[in-house]
């Protein structure tokens, strides 16, 4: 049965030990308490929001409720961050001189200044019982400033080797995900993003393959993996092939955000004319009646023309065109109101069609998903 205990327990506490390096991790509290566990996230507040945190402090406004977990009697850290990590990271740095308020750092402060900073109580309630209920705890109480996004508590359900390792490659500053697919990846490195779109890739290959898989699934079958070798490897194989295949130079501004998993899937093991496809991309991205670019490359890829987003007639031409038809189909010779008729390009766009007056007309929809289904 969970327990939740309450303590007061003051920033000069939490202080006392504090190292944030690579090698300890981040560590407070006389070395008693981690402050970043491997489930939660890199630092995100940006100036203005660590400034708001010294600013309460100092005017000694009441600071948010923060949350840690006991873990076991044994542990070498027996306390772990459970919310509260940006506000904790804020003050400790600052203590630490590693940013300044209103251009003075703790050590140009005042001896009581300093004082009143140090002695400054935190509220925090200690969370002790089973994982599973540490878990949905943490779950329930996610009301940091900045809320933990779906990849970030999945993060914290699934933590171990494998969530720890993946976060190497998937989150870290300039880390090898971001270096190999910041022009082709859409996301947020330090919200989890990049790991969130690896793991959906990986999930969906292997969907394909005939497995019943989930981003969560494969992260409940994986958890005590000893590393995300697997994961990383895939998500390299993924974009090495569509940099090796299509000019990152030519057509970055259509390439990124693509489902580059499933057009590796499909065309890996093929060998793709890449001189031709790049004429052919070329000429389309200067056709205007293309709406959507990106999807100039599933097209060229697929042959499916629903990618690219044609333009469709505008109201006034079909309006015009519907009049001048005395309001029938000519395919099937029945009459319809305006609503219950659609604009149809006589001459296909794949053909060389354009959407002009001269090219429109109108058909009942029935008619025209028979012609566009040919």
């Amino acid at each position: 049965m969970m327990t939740i205990k309450q303590i007061e327990v003051t920033v000069g506490e939490i202080y006392k030990g504090y190292v944030n390096n690579d090698e300890q991790g981040v560590r407070g509290y006389d070395g008693l308490l981690d402050i970043r566990p491997p489930y939660q996230r890199e630092f995100i507040y940006n100036d203005k929001e660590q400034q708001a945190v010294i600013n309460t402090v100092l005017h000694g406004y009441p600071l948010n409720v923060m949350y840690w977990v006991k873990r076991s009697d044994d542990a070498e850290c027996p306390y772990e961050v459970m919310d509260g990590q940006q506000r904790t990271l804020s003050l400790c740095e600052y203590v630490a001189g590693k940013f300044s308020f209103e251009f003075k750092n703790f050590f140009n402060q005042p001896a009581d200044i300093q004082k009143r900073i140090l002695d400054y109580e935190l509220t925090v309630y200690v969370c002790e019982g089973e994982q599973s209920e540490k878990l949905e705890w943490f779950k329930t109480i996610n009301i940091a400033g900045k809320q933990l996004t779906e990849q970030e508590i999945l993060n914290a359900i699934y933590a171990g080797p494998f969530v720890s390792d993946a976060k190497r490659h998937f989150s870290k500053s300039n880390c090898g995900a971001y270096r190999l697919g910041k022009d082709l990846v859409t996301g947020v490195l330090n919200r989890q993003d990049y790991l969130k779109v690896a793991l959906n890739w990986i999930a969906e290959h292997e969907q394909r393959q005939g497995k019943k898989q989930s981003r969560v699934g494969y992260m409940a079958t994986h958890q005590h993996d000893p590393n995300a070798n697997n994961l990383w490897t895939y998500f390299q194989n993924v974009l090495n092939w569509a940099i090796t295949n299509f000019e990152m130079k030519k057509f970055k501004k259509i390439m990124k955000g693509l489902d580059w998993a499933l057009y590796y899937d499909t065309f890996h093991d093929k060998t793709l004319n890449t001189v031709e496809m790049a004429k052919q991309i070329s000429a389309l991205m200067r056709d205007s009646e293309i709406e959507k670019k990106t999807g100039i490359i599933p097209y060229v890829l697929t042959g499916d023309e629903r990618h690219l987003d044609l333009r469709a007639f505008p109201d006034d031409i079909k309006m015009e065109v519907w009049e001048k038809q005395g309001h029938i189909c000519p395919l099937c010779g029945k009459e319809f109101d305006l609503e219950f008729m659609e604009g149809d390009h006589i001459k296909p766009w794949r053909e060389g069609g354009r959407t002009v007056i001269e090219n429109c007309q109108m058909l009942c929809r029935e008619c025209n998903r028979k012609k566009g289904a040919k």
